[in-house]
């Protein structure tokens, strides 16, 4: 199913065109003209555009061009009356993918042109989608600590549940983010990611949500945000547990609703994306300490997954280590590199605090350091100050009741802002009256 707007100032023919699409089983919106359709375009995302070119208001042209500014990987195909092909020619040279004659021969000749625009976009967002995993290495080579993390992969894929992928720094967390909408039924629609942790609040906002002309010093033109172009794909939030909170109670808005605004802009804009999350902090400690909203958390982690460190997955890290290696070796050496028995040996040993990402690291450098195509042990240079892992305790040593867990939740908020009961209940994402009702059931002065 595609996401199609046909745009016509004549009712019939504009009717006919979308009763034939929706028998195919699109989501098909109608305009009357290029000035609604213009309003359409701002409020979501489509695949297709089918756009007549002599229109009031707004002609086609016109259309087309505005389109090919703002969001380039729209197909448009274009209808013109009989003797004006010229001016099809010259919207075909504007980025047009094809056009129709009018009075249109039968629905077969519109559905053939739109399968054909369809099957286009198809093919430009897999090639896109392919070269977004390069150097992805795969998630697993079959240790056994894996099979509980790809069965519930391949479970939940199939379902539109947010996911929360919980882990250590570098267990391959984004790796699992696009595993899970390669399996989906979104897979042939984007998979736009972001990290929390690598931009400054006021960029990271732009880039999540967008931004219009003038919104702020340096937005010279309006820019849609990575929400805004995942519509209908996949939406990887990495590093969620270091968004502020002002910008937690966005992103909720976002997920609860499934709207949103640009930055500046004053009109709600439909979305429809799967949201995948991680995190390699505590979000229950962050919840109890009133840094990260218990609303977001329960909607992002409808399903949460744990990925195992590369520590407790030995099985992969051999063949893992093998195929970096053939990655990086002809990038750094020109030439396809291996590694000696012993230098696998001394793989093994090593903890890897730093997991996927310090192996390949580790990788790096040997091939930096070797004198031959084979690696050996000796290449291999390892961080000799980092810290023994900490095995985190067991559950039953650290589990206490909830109502503790809140109750404690309610007197640190309260603690931190000299007992001012509005802020502590923005510190910890619930309404005011809500904090009076907790504070008079748990007896809290």
């Amino acid at each position: 199913m595609a996401r199609i707007l046909v745009v016509d100032d004549e009712p019939g023919l504009r009717e006919f065109v979308g009763d034939s699409l929706r028998l195919d089983g699109h989501d098909v919106v109608e305009a009357e003209d290029g000035r609604v359709a213009l309003k359409r375009l701002d409020e979501r995302g489509f695949d297709l555009v089918i756009t007549d070119l002599r229109m009031p208001h707004v002609d086609g042209l016109t259309l087309l061009a505005k389109l090919k500014a703002d969001q380039p990987e729209v197909e448009v195909i274009v209808m013109t009356a009989f003797g004006a092909v010229d001016s099809a020619v010259a919207a075909m040279k504007a980025g047009a993918f094809d056009y129709l004659q009018k009075p249109l021969g039968g629905p077969d000749e519109l559905r053939l042109v739109v399968e054909r625009a369809l099957e286009r976009r198809r093919l430009l967002d897999a090639k896109a989608g392919a070269s977004a995993d390069d150097g992805l290495p795969p998630l697993t080579y079959g240790d056994p600590a894996m099979a509980p993390v790809v069965s519930a992969i391949e479970k939940v894929a199939r379902t539109s549940a947010s996911v929360l992928l919980l882990g250590e720094t570098g267990t391959g967390k984004e790796v699992a983010a696009r595993a899970i909408h390669a399996r989906s039924d979104r897979r042939a629609r984007p998979f736009l990611a972001i990290n929390g942790a690598a931009l400054a609040e006021n960029l990271l906002e732009s880039e999540l949500f967008g931004h219009e002309r003038g919104a702020f010093t340096g937005a010279v033109e309006r820019r849609r945000g990575k929400i805004e172009l995942a519509d209908g794909g996949s939406f990887f939030l990495d590093e969620i547990g270091e968004l502020k909170l002002e910008l937690q109670a966005k992103l909720l808005r976002v997920l609860q609703e499934r709207r949103f605004e640009r930055l500046g802009g004053t009109r709600s804009l439909d979305v429809d994306v799967r949201w995948i999350a991680a995190t390699n902090r505590d979000l229950g400690a962050m919840m109890t300490h009133g840094r990260f909203r218990e609303d977001l958390y329960h909607r992002l982690a409808v399903f949460p997954i744990r990925l195992p460190p590369l520590r407790e997955r030995k099985g992969d890290l051999v063949p893992l280590a093998r195929a970096l290696l053939a990655r990086i070796g002809p990038s750094v050496r020109g030439r396809v590199l291996t590694l000696g028995a012993d230098a696998e040996a001394r793989l093994v040993a090593w903890h890897w605090p730093g997991n996927v990402r310090e192996l390949a690291n580790t990788l790096e450098r040997a091939a930096i350091l070797a004198e031959r195509d084979v690696i050996g042990a000796g290449d291999i240079w390892l961080e000799a100050g980092a810290p023994p892992p900490v095995e985190a305790a067991p559950p039953s040593a650290v589990a206490r009741p909830l109502v503790e867990l809140e109750r404690d939740a309610i007197v640190a908020a309260l603690t931190s802002v000299a007992g001012n009961r509005r802020k502590a209940a923005e510190l910890l994402g619930i309404a005011e009256r809500t904090l009076y009702d907790k504070l008079k059931r748990y007896g809290i002065e």
